[in-house]
């Protein structure tokens, strides 16, 4: 046990970093879906379209920042293109996000000419913060800290104006917030574009944080964002708005702790989707045990209506 509890320790501030750089996937994932009722997988591909986008500027020269910035463009891009293909060609949420995450599978290998790059030599945006020696971890939660800080107030702020509000009523019944003179295909073109520049900010974090690039690393993620996701809801809950911002964080920092755990208790990487998946089934059944224990039995699970 000792031994456990030490491991997870060292592991901690490795954890935390990589938690907090996550977490704008799993709030990438979580606008399009609980904001604007649009399930959508762009993620998965957009992820690492972000790393490569700012590993392809970092080698060129350009400077961490602004690298940071054109991956958040493209980001916003792809998922814009989602929401067209949706809006466009009345093709289901999810189908349209797994044909852009295919095709930028392929854009990902024609912009870097080859599977992976390193990252070693480049100048990256951890490098803004300097602590001294064996400080890496440090400096980059710091600096992904500080970055969860400035999008949570601005997406709180943001939600709250009338565009926000908009929004969210399309989310809530698109048919009553037409109705009301809102522009529909404005809000799923504007919070599908955001997520998808959240989720290239994640990657493209990611990659400097690692100092390498593979045109794989997006595989899994959006399950693991969901996971995170799940959690997160599952402490905080989703009846207030800045709990439902708060919770792809907050169940990032739980999620990768539980992993984390795993691993120092001795569980195989190779395992790690059992626990993933163990953690998804659990935080979803969580509300109906909890009523089925109030009522005293498991009682009968209720029908789901799949709509179009």
């Amino acid at each position: 046990m000792t031994d456990i509890l030490t491991t997870f320790i060292a592991l901690f501030p490795v954890t935390l970093a990589q938690s907090l750089i996550l977490g704008f996937v799993v709030l990438a994932i979580m606008i399009p879906f609980r904001i604007l009722s649009f399930p959508d997988l762009t993620s998965e591909g957009v992820f690492p379209l972000g790393g490569v986008v700012c590993t392809v500027s970092l080698v060129a020269g350009l400077p961490p920042l602004l690298a940071v910035a054109l991956a958040c463009a493209a980001g916003f891009l792809a998922g814009t293109f989602t929401a067209f293909i949706h809006l466009r060609f009345r093709i289901h949420t999810l189908l349209a996000g797994i044909l852009v995450t295919t095709m930028l599978y392929s854009v990902n290998l024609r912009l870097m000419g080859k599977p992976n790059v390193p990252l070693f030599r480049e100048v990256k945006i951890f490098d803004l913060i300097d602590l001294g020696p064996k400080m890496a971890n440090i400096e980059k939660i710091l600096l992904a800290g500080v970055l969860v800080i400035l999008v949570f107030a601005a997406l709180a702020f943001w939600f709250r104006t009338e565009l926000g509000i908009a929004m969210r009523a399309v989310g809530d019944n698109p048919d009553m917030a037409e109705a009301q003179g809102n522009n529909v295909n404005r809000a799923v073109y504007l919070g599908v574009g955001t997520a998808g520049a959240f989720a290239a900010l994640s990657g493209s974090l990611m990659v400097q944080s690692q100092a390498f690039t593979d045109v794989n690393m997006g595989l899994g993620i959006l399950i693991n964002g969901l996971a995170a996701l799940m959690i997160g809801e599952g402490i905080l809950g989703r009846r207030k708005m800045l709990n439902q911002l708060l919770s792809p964080f907050v169940g990032a920092i739980v999620y990768y702790q539980l992993i984390s755990l795993c691993l120092a208790a001795g569980l195989a990487p190779s395992d790690l989707k059992i626990a993933t998946g163990a953690f998804v089934l659990l935080m979803l059944a969580a509300p109906m045990l909890r009523a089925s224990a109030r009522k005293g039995g498991m009682g009968r699970a209720p029908r789901e209506t799949i709509r179009e």
